[in-house]
């Protein structure tokens, strides 16, 4: 979900993050966003910070061009190296007393860390953003430090503290009348109260927040809070309203050409027609999801609609497809190096087969 990359100046300036879906578990499809300074910079374009000397303003200078390398070694995947860029970047900043630049440096360290599951780092560093952005009296800044803080504390499992956070940035938001935070906040206190099983405060939540994300004109920022929402009433077995809430967000996805959500949707409808049918719209909805696969050659994605296949002709007693996809399944998780995925899927097919008294 990278957005664009831009100037260090108008980061700085407005203070503001584009918002971008983080992943809180591998089988947990719902959503909460972070904000994420994904930015790239050019050099020409600097905040005039007054600095005492040639030797601070060189400095400056470095420490751009540190996170501008980061940025591309998190574009290329290798969020270690990007680490390593952004601490470099973070140690200038700090020498010269340029807290915009620390801030903006600690929250690319706190949200690769995060990245990398390494939660407790990922925490430090985003608390130490929001104490910069609290000095520098920066409510914006706050507000999104709050949701980052909340999301890692959401994917560590504590449920109270993520939702304290998450309440402070919306009333901040609310206060300084940012609509944009305060729908962000409230999506993300959705997804701690369905983590905490509470569904129906979750879809109260989140229909808060598609409220305002639709009248500011958020595509991407509804379309996720959308497939959380029938995430919810999946979990109630509210399957029609799911199914009502994945086809909107299917379509608001492809208008955007927003892809992670147009495969949390699809997957959304596969499983919800797949419970109450009919069979073809939910071999309709996965033969979508293997098509986007391929064509964003996501190889990651694919497998996961091999599970599902298997999955779904096993349990509608069809054998033999399920053992063909299964199979199918196998030879790619070995193929991508998922081997956890591959031993998985093995255990799967080892049942059925035992089932079968093969």
């Amino acid at each position: 979900m990278n957005r664009g990359y831009l100037s260090v100046k108008v980061i700085r300036r407005t203070a503001m993050a584009l918002i971008s879906g983080a992943v809180l578990l591998a089988s947990n499809p719902a959503q909460s966003q972070t904000v994420s300074n994904d930015t790239g910079f050019d050099l020409q374009d600097q905040l005039t910070i007054p600095l005492d000397s040639t030797i601070q303003r060189e400095a400056r200078n470095e420490a751009d061009v540190l996170l501008r390398l980061g940025g591309e070694a998190k574009r290329q995947a290798n969020l270690q190296k990007a680490i390593a860029y952004w601490q470099q970047a973070l140690d200038l900043y700090q020498k010269i007393g340029d807290f915009e630049g620390q801030g903006l440096a600690y929250n690319y360290i706190g949200l690769a860390y995060a990245d990398l599951g390494r939660f407790p780092q990922a925490e430090e560093s985003l608390r130490r953003r929001l104490g910069v952005a609290r000095f520098l009296q920066d409510f914006q800044g706050q507000i999104y430090a709050l949701n980052n803080v909340g999301t890692v504390l959401v994917q560590s499992n504590d449920l109270n503290a993520a939702q304290e956070s998450f309440a402070e940035a919306l009333t901040i938001a609310r206060t300084v009348g940012d609509r944009e935070g305060e729908g962000l906040s409230l999506s993300n206190l959705g997804l701690v109260a369905a983590r905490a099983g509470d569904y129906l405060e979750a879809i109260k939540q989140y229909k808060a927040a598609i409220t305002l994300r639709r009248r500011l004109g958020d595509p991407l920022g509804e379309a996720n809070t959308r497939n959380n929402l029938g995430d919810a009433y999946f979990a109630i077995a509210s399957y029609k309203d799911a199914i009502g809430s994945y086809r909107y967000t299917l379509q608001l996805a492809q208008d955007s050409q927003d892809i992670s959500n147009q495969f949390r949707a699809l997957r959304g409808l596969a499983k919800s027609y797949s419970i109450i049918g009919p069979d073809l719209l939910a071999i309709r909805y996965l033969n979508q999801h293997l098509a986007l696969a391929q064509e964003q050659e996501s190889l990651s994605r694919e497998l996961v609609t091999l599970r599902l296949f298997a999955e779904f002709y096993l349990a509608r007693g069809n054998v033999l497809k399920a053992k063909q996809f299964y199979e199918q399944a196998i030879a790619l998780a070995n193929a991508i190096g998922e081997t956890q995925q591959e031993a998985l899927l093995r255990n799967q097919l080892a049942q059925l087969l035992y089932d079968r008294g093969e």
